[in-house]
């Protein structure tokens, strides 16, 4: 059975596709009433609460959480209405995946099985487990069903599956426009629905600097105010961070913090003049022309200040990446970008994280396990493909494709088009492992990207990235073999009332019968 259903039967409301999705005899009735029940409940309590949260939202009452009882429902004998759902952390449990990170080394493969005994979920690891969670969710929540919240007959299945990719991404540019915390947060639940796991946090630009620093006050004082266009700034202090950081965690995502570096640092030259030859500091700029800012290897400010500003970003996040920038230092030569690249290199590691940067990061000398994300499809390859080889790992983001800010069409209000124009088909119907020649373990995953040049509200970003995201997130998840355009698209216009229901001005592209 194919994730779309039978011929003729609504599609599964499953983004991204799983790998495998069978029918079984029989339903289970989920209600008010129905519990989580976990034997490992203290290891999974954050994921089986949410769980029976949502849950209970959507059945009209309350759905508990304990531990199995001396009668427990499982025991092979046919369960009293309404069924259970069991969370099972089953060390020997495992589907077929790709290798995992070697920085987060968890199994995120899980399985879902659902008869007229119960919904019994199973995974090697927590995150697993929330995988699973959020698919049984996707067949139970009916955001926009007509009347109250009531029971839901999900019917028999056996659900495996995995991630294809270990990084499954979506980097959010704060530094053209400023997003607030809520934003953030809730594109974190629309990322986590999709399976997603990781968050970029582009905080720092020519346009604005959007976090509060200790160690360089003035960024925030001088730089955290100004916007694209003259419009309202703004900056997360450190304990904004660690509630974005913490949401995150909660739904199994990990935050990624950059700070743009050789190159897109005028906010950082306009509050630090010593970071410019002379000593005065540079214009506020509100523009959106890239590659006219730079740093200054020779300056004794420029060193000191990387360090500063890295080691301080670096030892505020748990995570254990940290993403240098590196994109379009258009003003300087190769040797000097290079010695720049090399001083933001020293700077993250002693902060002990991983190093991240765009593919120009590739022409320096890049220690093992460091992150390059290609982007620029009309340059770079070679240099990318090299430091793969080298022991670089790398995720893409293909601008023609996962560009989430790019138009959908010449037509479309919002969006630019430096790179053509990424309607929801051409978002999904692309295949990773033919964008660069690479060695087989070097592909780590897919990351969308919006710019924020042209998004000045909530409503702007909810509708460059939705639908689109989904079909990003499609690519970096499930195997070519169960994907398919008008597959995904059946699935998608059953999963997207959930972005209606949360108040989210998505776009309903023409390609779709939503």
């Amino acid at each position: 059975m194919s994730p779309a259903g039978p011929a003729g039967a609504p599609a599964q409301p499953l983004v991204p596709a799983p790998r495998f999705h069978a029918e079984l005899p029989g339903s289970a009735r989920l209600a008010a009433g129905s519990a989580v029940v976990a034997p490992d409940l203290p290891a999974v309590e954050p994921v089986a609460r949410r769980l029976a949260e949502r849950l209970g939202r959507a059945l009209g009452g309350p759905v508990g959480v304990h531990r199995p009882r001396d009668d427990s429902r499982w025991a092979g004998r046919r369960p009293q209405r309404p069924a259970d759902i069991q969370l099972v952390l089953d060390s020997g449990h495992r589907a077929a995946q790709a290798p995992s990170d070697a920085t987060q080394r968890l199994d995120e493969s899980f399985s879902l099985t659902c008869d007229e005994r119960g919904v019994v979920l199973s995974a090697a690891s927590p995150a697993g487990l929330r995988h699973a969670t959020t698919t049984l969710l996707a067949l139970v929540e009916r955001p926009g069903g007509r009347g109250r919240p009531r029971p839901v007959d999900v019917p028999g299945m056996r659900i495996e599956d995995a991630p294809r990719f270990a990084w499954r991404g979506l980097m959010l540019d704060v530094a053209r426009h400023f997003l607030d915390v809520p934003t953030v947060l809730d594109v974190l639940e629309v990322m986590a629905d999709l399976k997603l796991n990781r968050l970029h946090l582009h905080l720092s630009d020519d346009q604005g600097w959007r976090l509060r620093l200790t160690s360089r006050p003035r960024l925030t004082e001088v730089s955290g105010a100004t916007a694209v266009g003259g419009d309202p700034g703004g900056f997360y202090t450190a304990d904004d961070l660690h509630t974005i950081e913490a949401a995150a965690a909660d739904l199994g995502i990990v935050l990624v913090p950059e700070i743009d570096t050789p190159g897109h640092v005028n906010a950082a030259t306009h509050a630090y003049g010593e970071l410019v030859p002379g000593g005065s500091p540079t214009e506020e700029y509100t523009g959106i022309d890239v590659g006219f800012s730079r740093l200054h290897a020779d300056l004794p400010a420029t060193a000191p200040f990387l360090d500063d500003v890295l080691g301080e970003v670096g030892g505020l996040v748990d995570g254990p990446w940290l993403h240098l920038g590196g994109d379009e230092a258009l003003e300087m030569d190769r040797a000097e970008y290079t010695r720049l690249v090399a001083l933001a290199l020293r700077a993250a590691t002693a902060a002990g994280k991983v190093p991240v940067g765009w593919q120009e990061i590739a022409h320096a000398e890049l220690p093992p396990g460091a992150v390059v994300q290609y982007w620029d499809e009309r340059t770079g390859a070679q240099q990318v493909a090299a430091a793969a080889r080298a022991g670089a790992r790398v995720v893409l983001s293909p601008a023609s494709r996962t560009y989430l800010d790019l138009k959908y069409d010449a037509d479309f209000p919002l969006g630019l088009d430096w790179a053509g124009h990424v309607p929801l088909r051409r978002a999904y119907e692309w295949e990773p492992s033919e964008v660069l020649d690479l060695p087989a373990d070097a592909l780590l995953g897919v990351e969308a990207c919006l710019w924020t040049e042209t998004v000045r509200s909530r409503e702007d970003l909810a509708a460059l990235l939705l639908p689109r995201l989904a079909a990003v997130a499609e690519v970096a998840w499930s195997v070519p073999a169960v994907r398919g355009w008008d597959g995904f698209a059946a699935r998608l216009a059953a999963f997207a009332p959930r972005w209606t229901a949360a108040g989210l001005a998505w776009t309903r592209t023409p390609d779709v019968a939503w």
